[in-house]
């Protein structure tokens, strides 16, 4: 330790983060969970990176690979470990303005990214938040208000630079190391620290954005309403359902539709928009043209000793009519977790099942359940969730790893198929036989 330590303290150009220090504290979590690591590391440059994975690995220690640090099962620290923090690697530089192409650093937030990106009027279909990294939602998946026309995140990325886990560097592209290239589209941070990503972005405009709000009671006609529309609404037209809001009234919580019509075109907004208006009795209806930049919210930072329990599920067509007849009954139960339900098909459903190791591709709908409170509150409202996901269990499939608060293998199941785990451990075994990079929904390379 004492060697790989002094060897760290010499090459690493970076901060050096320890217990003790003044920064610590802050340093030490991540924006949903705490943690006591040993070393945290904030890199200036790949070289840092490299330098970072050699100590990790000779010292055998834990490593967590930061980004934007919004993970819900907290994979951005850990206790006694090291914490490789990417936010020092946020440059966002356009390669190609007559083909759009955009190099990301590997540690920038989305916010970051639409900033930099709107001067030039493009854009990248990303999440939903500012502070979210670039790195782990792509890596993962990557739905956003541009989703249903053109893709998840990590359908724009054309290439990507890693530090892997024997500290080279390796780029990987549809020509260079194309089952790499396959694998980190998909397979989270299993194969090396992703410190830059280069993208295909799209001419935007601003886009009509916004809230239409309907009464609890119209909760079950709006939602099927909500679901049968949208699998004829033009591709612009991206949305999420969400209800039962705990903050908001609970179970007489209001019905919200959030909406973003990608274009500024009023007439085709409307014509778009129109349909979801006139599902039930609109109570609130705040939508307006806006820079797309201004889609993203701020991501709160829950208090001290407040836990956030999150799952996911996909939904194909046949069974959306009985999984949304279930949520909207747990809904307008007491004690109902907040439910919101995403959109998904579109251009996500026309690349090919095989073509990167996101494997749900045929879903209509994602939807998520959370139980935010104490630890008291979580786990008292356990049995009712479980209930809930006991009645879901035979009409949804998968999970998205961005909404999940736990790394079970059964989770590790969910979001990876037989068929796609087994070619995401082999690309594994080539890259990282020693599984330093475990800190995730980890794919084993046994």
């Amino acid at each position: 330790m004492s060697s790989a330590l002094e060897s760290l303290r010499r090459d690493f150009g970076g901060d050096i983060i320890e217990p003790g220090g003044a920064e610590y504290e802050t340093a030490s979590r991540s924006i949903l969970a705490s943690g006591s690591p040993a070393y945290i590391l904030r890199p200036k440059n790949v070289a840092d990176v490299r330098t970072g994975v050699r100590f990790a690995a000779g010292t055998g220690l834990p490593l967590s690979v930061r980004g934007g640090g919004h993970s819900f099962a907290g994979f951005g620290t850990n206790d006694g470990g090291v914490v490789i923090d990417l936010s020092g690697l946020a440059n966002v530089e356009i390669l190609d303005k007559e083909r759009h192409l955009v190099r990301i650093g590997g540690g920038a937030t989305w916010g970051q990214v639409a900033a930099a990106l709107a001067p030039h009027s493009l854009a990248i279909s990303s999440g939903d938040t500012r502070s979210v990294g670039v790195g782990g939602l792509t890596l993962t998946g990557g739905i956003g208000w541009k989703v249903r026309k053109y893709g998840l995140a990590l359908d724009s990325v054309v290439a990507a630079e890693l530090v892997t886990a024997d500290a080279e560097v390796v780029r990987a592209s549809a020509r260079e190391n194309p089952e790499l290239f396959w694998a980190i589209r998909g397979g989270g941070g299993n194969f090396g620290i992703v410190t830059a990503f280069e993208f295909a972005a799209h001419p935007t405009t601003d886009v009509f954005y916004g809230k239409i709000a309907f009464p609890a009671a119209e909760a079950a006609t709006v939602l099927q309403g909500w679901a049968d529309y949208l699998r004829t609404a033009p591709e612009e037209l991206t949305s999420i359902a969400s209800f039962a809001n705990p903050f908001a009234g609970g179970p007489e919580a209001p019905v919200e539709i959030q909406i973003a019509f990608d274009g500024d075109d009023s007439e085709l907004a409307a014509e778009a928009i129109g349909p979801i208006r006139r599902l039930g009795t609109v109570i609130d209806d705040d939508v307006a043209l806006k820079p797309y930049a201004d889609t993203l919210v701020d991501g709160a930072t829950p208090p001290p000793g407040i836990q956030l329990v999150t799952r996911s599920a996909f939904v194909d067509k046949e069974s959306v009519s009985e999984a949304l007849r279930i949520l909207t009954e747990a809904g307008a139960s007491a004690g109902s977790p907040f439910i919101a339900v995403r959109s998904v098909g579109g251009a996500v459903s026309r690349v090919p099942d095989d073509a990167t190791a996101y494997a749900h591709r045929r879903a209509e709908l994602m939807f998520v359940t959370t139980v935010a409170g104490p630890a008291p509150v979580v786990e008292a409202a356990r049995p009712a969730l479980e209930a809930i996901w006991g009645r879901l269990a035979p009409h949804v499939n998968g999970a998205y790893a961005n909404f999940l608060a736990a790394a079970t293998e059964e989770d590790v199941a969910a979001i990876y198929p037989t068929e796609t785990y087994e070619r995401l451990a082999a690309v594994k075994r080539q890259y990282d036989p020693g599984n330093l990079f475990a800190g995730n929904h980890n794919v084993r390379p046994q």
